[in-house]
This record gives structure tokens, C-alpha cells and sequence, in this order.
């Protein structure tokens, strides 16, 4: 059985651990907050820019643009893909990173012939020690997500696209789910379907308009906006969602260490008292000894 002072130096470690547990969470809360602010922000005008290029389709009853051919369902091995994985830089956020990376490494044994993307320091090295190639010089930070690095991680994405490099370009995200555990998600990024800007009973309004130097010009220069946005949300809800995570992972680790110390306290507060307990009875033993020690008759001595 351990002894008070270990038991004592282990309440002070455990303390001090939950100390670091509730700083972190509170940390991960404020960050997820000001990125919420952010996304709220950038939103409107991404969202309305989705309904002008729905409009847009109006005037262009079809289309040849390079951004919107129709994707092969039948996943043909020749066929390259492209993906853009989202992890965090750092761990402790519970599975957030794993289930990132499963879905990610799911989908690659299904098709080899795949380009890989990484944006977090965590995903990399997790494909560096399982020695699996990934674009090296695409090194972005999840940390805080801004439109200046989404806009140049999207003219990288593009650059492949334009290049025939990848044949489409999908992106795993994790959705933001508030308190409960983010969902992770796969979505084709690039190529586009109409129907993702379908605009309901707005298509059956036309109103005369000019669009210079063509339509599908204008669609040609709006598309590459949209996917900046579309990836933009998809790193504010990747980084709200670790913030989440990182939260309830810390929340458990604190629930965790306070359940340890009262644990531990009460297995101290037994010793001290069993402790206590035999110097008392040492006492009082040691002072019953006095006592008939004192009354016991000395040699020679002689009573009546």
C-alpha cells in the first residue's frame, strides 16, 4: 500500500494535470467562438454568390465549362483523383484527427490512382510514418483558417484541376455539430453539378440581362470565388469542430482527474487517521505504563 507521502506527491501531480486540463479548455472554447465570429462573417456573401451563379444558369441551358462536366460515377481505375484532407496541427482532440484519416485512407485503397492533399501538421505526419506519398510542398496551417491562405490553398487545387493533373477533387472535412461530436464528411469539390445551385421557382423568372464578354465567361471567372468559399467553410467548421473535440476531450480528462483526487484524498485522509489513531493508542498506552509504573511498590518499601 502506498504510503501518505506518495499518495500526497500524487494528489499535487493529478492537481496540477487537471490545472492544464481546464486552461486548455477554456482556451479551445474562445478559439471556437472568435471562428464561429469569423464564419459568420464571410458567409453572406459566399452564400449570395451561390445564388448568382444559379441565376447565372438561366442563361446558359448548358454548359461546356471545364469546372461542371459530368463526373464518372462508375469510378474507373485509370481515372485520377485528387483529395484535400483537413486535420489539425496538434492532437489531443479525442478522434477528431482519426476519423479524418480513416475515411481518407478508406477512400484511397478504393482508388490508387490518388493525389493527396494534406492541410494540418497531425495528417502529415501521420502519412510521413506510414510512408504514403501526399504533395509536400502543400503545407498550410489548420490553426485559425483565413480567406488569404484558403485563397492560395484553392489556386493550388485549381492549378492541378486545370493542368488534367487530377480528374476531380474531393475534400474531407469534419462538420460542425455544436456540443456533440463533429460528422466527418466527403464531398466532390470539383467537378460541379448544376443541381447544387438549383434556385427552385427563382429559374422560372427571366429578366432581360447582359452579361460581358459571354456567360460563360462570367461563370468561368465566379466558379473559382465559390470553391474558395466552399473550402474556406469547409476549414471554419474542420476547426470548430477540433476546438469541440479538444473541449469535451478536456472536459472528460478534468472529470477524470477530479474523480482520481477524491479517490486519493480519502485513501490519505484513512492513512492520517489510522495514523493519528496509533499515536493515541501509543499515548495512552505509554501513559497506563506510567500510571502502574508509579503505583507499583518499591523494593523494601512496606505497606500496612
Amino acid at each position: 500500500m502506498a504510503s501518505a507521502s506518495e499518495i500526497k506527491s500524487r494528489i499535487s501531480g493529478i492537481a496540477d494535470t487537471k490545472k492544464i486540463t481546464d486552461a486548455m479548455y477554456m482556451i479551445a472554447s474562445a478559439k471556437m467562438r472568435r471562428a464561429l465570429r469569423d464564419l459568420e462573417e464571410t458567409t453572406p456573401y459566399f452564400e449570395t454568390l451561390a445564388e448568382k451563379i444559379g441565376d447565372l444558369f438561366a442563361y446558359i441551358p448548358e454548359t461546356e465549362n471545364r469546372y461542371f462536366h459530368v463526373p464518372d460515377h462508375n469510378d474507373t481505375p485509370h481515372k485520377k483523383h485528387g483529395i484535400l484532407l483537413i486535420t489539425s496541427d496538434k492532437g489531443l482532440a479525442g478522434s477528431y484527427n482519426h476519423a479524418a484519416i480513416e475515411m481518407c485512407e478508406q477512400y484511397m485503397s478504393r482508388h490508387p490512382l490518388t493525389t493527396l492533399f494534406i492541410i494540418g501538421e497531425y495528417g502529415r505526419q501521420y502519412f510521413i510514418n506510414k510512408k504514403v506519398d501526399f504533395v509536400e510542398d502543400f503545407r498550410f496551417s489548420a490553426t485559425r483558417p483565413n480567406l488569404y491562405d484558403t485563397g492560395r490553398i484553392c489556386a493550388r487545387l485549381l492549378q492541378y484541376y486545370d493542368d488534367a493533373k487530377v480528374d476531380d477533387i474531393n475534400i474531407i472535412y469534419t462538420d460542425y455539430m455544436g456540443a456533440k461530436p463533429g460528422e466527418c464528411k466527403k464531398i466532390t469539390l470539383l467537378p460541379l453539378e448544376r443541381t447544387r445551385f438549383h434556385q427552385g421557382e427563382r429559374e422560372a423568372e427571366h429578366i432581360e440581362k447582359e452579361f460581358l464578354p459571354s456567360p460563360e465567361a462570367v461563370l468561368d471567372g465566379v466558379i473559382p470565388s465559390y470553391v474558395m468559399g466552399f473550402i474556406h467553410g469547409s476549414l471554419v467548421e474542420s476547426y470548430c469542430s477540433e476546438q469541440q473535440a479538444r473541449m469535451n476531450a478536456m472536459k472528460n480528462a478534468s472529470d477524470n482527474a477530479e474523480e482520481m483526487l477524491k479517490t486519493l484524498r480519502l485513501q490519505y485522509n484513512k492513512i492520517r487517521q489510522a495514523a493519528i489513531t496509533n499515536e493515541m493508542t501509543e499515548i495512552t498506552a505509554g501513559a497506563k505504563a506510567q500510571n502502574q509504573k508509579r503505583r507499583r511498590p518499591k523494593a523494601g518499601e512496606y505497606h500496612e
